[in-house]
């Protein structure tokens, strides 16, 4: 049998995956059997069948996404944007190379192009054949693929865009550079003059740091932010942030309109979605009104 990896072992007869959270919290899921494996240029991917979650998309021993909570991530950060912005018809999506995001966005029928950056082809591959509950084997001819570095390609990219989807792993390794002000400033640069992006911005309660952080930079560059949230089983602590810069004002929660068939999202989870639980709203207003560092 192939040896493998330190985070895949076995306890007495059953195959386990145990992802490893800060040094100080270990999440382990029962493996039925590894579905896929390969250690592309970039990073070890595997697809692992789990039996509770399904088949899930696993990085560097971090489970990515699942078949059985994926479209919540997916869903969130995709239609949030896409149902705010009056007309979307060009959308880049850098990250999201499972194909969930792209999926969701395909749903719209005004959009013209999307163009998916994924540095790593063998997770666009892997997520196409063994997680089909997430990608949906997408074959829409509205999306280019491109397999490179997605902070090279938005430097490049100028007054493009009504919609930016960054869906970013953690920030560790080459991910660092995704949650960095540089990258926010090319973005801002990419999209068009009432364009809007969205990232993921980490948990609010492991990784409070990181969210601020997002915050604060996604404020210096776009004429208005909004932090939002949901509630993502896989992801550690459960409940997980998204940041959303415009360059045009943001409209009331109360005023956006979906009518997409979704599995997760409706109406009335993209309006409340906004409503942020006392300690995030807290954390916020602390981080506006403290001194920049600046």
């Amino acid at each position: 049998m192939k040896r493998l990896p330190s985070y895949i072992h076995s306890s007495q007869g059953k195959l386990w995956l145990t992802e490893d959270e800060r040094d100080n919290l270990k999440i382990s899921y029962r493996i039925k059997d590894v579905l896929f494996e390969e250690t592309s240029p970039f990073q070890h991917v595997m697809v692992l069948d789990s039996c509770d979650f399904g088949p899930m998309l696993v990085l560097d021993g971090v489970v990515q996404t699942t078949s059985m909570d994926g479209y919540i991530y997916n869903e969130m950060i995709a239609h949030v944007p896409m149902s705010i912005h009056p007309h979307p018809r060009n959308v880049l999506i850098i990250g999201g190379g499972d194909c969930g995001a792209a999926k969701e966005v395909a749903k719209y029928d005004c959009v013209e192009r999307i163009d998916l950056v994924e540095i790593d082809e063998a997770v666009v591959r892997a997520s196409k054949r063994y997680m089909p509950e997430v990608s949906g084997n997408l074959s829409d001819p509205r999306v280019q693929y491109h397999y490179e570095d997605g902070v090279k390609f938005a430097k490049q990219a100028r007054n493009r865009y009504d919609v930016i989807i960054v869906d970013s792993s953690d920030p560790v390794g080459p991910a660092q550079q995704l949650f960095e002000i540089d990258f926010y400033r090319d973005l801002h640069s990419a999209l068009k003059e009432d364009g809007m992006m969205v990232c993921q911005s980490q948990s609010p309660i492991f990784h409070q740091a990181v969210m601020l952080q997002t915050y604060e930079h996604i404020g210096e560059l776009f004429t208005d932010r909004k932090l939002f949230t949901a509630v993502i089983p896989t992801y550690p602590g459960g409940l997980w942030s998204f940041t959303i810069g415009s360059k045009r004002a943001l409209p009331e929660p109360n005023r956006i309109r979906f009518d997409k068939q979704a599995s997760y999202a409706n109406e009335e989870a993209l309006r409340s979605c906004f409503s942020l639980p006392t300690f995030v709203q807290e954390l916020l207003k602390r981080k506006e009104t403290a001194p920049s560092a600046r």
